[in-house]
């Protein structure tokens, strides 16, 4: 239901526009990429980068930590549309664009647990091997 006030832009003809991230205006931090950043895991809580699955991963993709960053999903949508890295979505849903690779698997608590959840990660890592593990 819209207010007077749209009703009456809107038969001026006057578009309104609508704030696409509207926490940003709000006070929230800015969340920004370090140039080198090559792996975002995106997760309600994020891991941190000791928990020993996480390290595995780093080590295999051949990363060192300071190129993976964690994040939850509300400030994944404070970054640019489009990443220049590889994206893990860890349990949760995005329509983010990565740049040409995004993994997607269960919570990392399934993922500890589950030797089927490790085997759909590592396979969605060897479709992707061309843009995850680095080539001589």
């Amino acid at each position: 239901m819209s207010t007077r006030r749209d009703w009456l832009l809107q038969q001026m003809g006057i578009t309104q526009y609508q704030l696409r991230r509207p926490r940003v205006l709000q006070g929230e931090i800015a969340v920004s990429l370090a140039p080198d950043t090559r792996l975002l895991i995106v997760a309600e809580t994020p891991p941190t980068l000791q928990e020993p699955l996480i390290c595995d991963v780093v080590r295999t993709l051949g990363l060192q930590p300071s190129q993976v960053m964690s994040l939850t999903p509300e400030q994944l949508l404070m970054l640019p549309d489009a990443l220049r890295c590889a994206g893990w979505l860890l349990g949760v849903e995005s329509e983010q664009a990565f740049n040409g690779v995004k993994l997607r698997t269960a919570s990392l608590n399934e993922l500890i647990s589950s030797s089927a959840a490790k085997r759909a990660l590592w396979q969605q890592m060897c479709e992707h091997d061309s843009h995850l593990f680095p080539h001589p």
